[in-house]
């Protein structure tokens, strides 16, 4: 994972920081990364305490020695799917120079927190908005898609960009191409994370006709 997306593993270390400890054998991270495996198979709604608790291999009184809730768990989830998107609009890549390079590296980097966070953005993606607290990240996620549509207004005004689609459809397009991306690629496999990076580009940009 490049460094400028300012992400981390996701082993070793809690997602907000702290390695909360609990009972011996699991912390609060490893708890995490299960109960998303976990979400992502069942669905959030459809998901309880004691399957989680099943899939832990240990009771459910014993996972509240690292949450509150079932919805902290939700939450912790999110909040590392979206901090790891919304960084990448912090970095100085994305904030300065002409605006069809700084729509290179935000789509680049966006696949890059994609495939680093796979199971965590893949959970943002499936949600629908049935409590307070996947609404609040549904917001985020529209937030940050705005931003990226005020991105391509700008291109579009430099002129390095085609002016005759609305940027809000432009938007829409690339994200429906870099979100199925979680329905298919599998990490480790012959498609390296750079090399997706690279085709999501130079179909985004140069779309599929090849160059005489």
């Amino acid at each position: 994972m490049p460094s400028t997306t300012g992400t981390s593993s996701t082993t070793g270390t809690a997602v907000n920081g702290t390695a909360k400890r609990g009972r011996p054998g699991y912390d609060q991270q490893s708890v995490l990364r299960i109960a998303v495996d976990v979400f992502n198979r069942h669905g959030y709604d459809a998901t309880s305490m004691g399957i989680l608790a099943e899939n832990l291999g240990i009771s459910k009184s014993a996972i509240y020695h690292h949450v509150p809730s079932k919805g902290d768990l939700l939450k912790l989830a999110l909040d590392h799917a979206l901090g790891g998107l919304e960084a990448i609009l912090e970095q100085p890549e994305a904030t300065s120079g002409p605006a069809d390079a700084r729509l290179e590296f935000v789509l680049r980097q966006t696949v890059a927190v994609l495939v680093d966070r796979l199971p965590f953005v893949t959970l943002l993606l499936r949600l629908r908005g049935n409590t307070g607290i996947e609404r609040d990240a549904l917001e985020r996620r529209r937030t940050f898609d705005h931003k990226v549509a005020a991105l391509i207004s700008l291109a579009r005004d430099e002129g390095s960009l085609r002016q005759d689609i609305d940027p809000r459809t432009v938007t829409r397009l690339l994200f429906g191409m870099i979100n199925s991306i979680v329905e298919w690629y599998k990490p480790g496999g012959s498609l390296s994370p750079e090399r997706l990076a690279d085709d999501v580009i130079t179909m985004a940009f140069d779309g599929l006709h090849g160059h005489p």
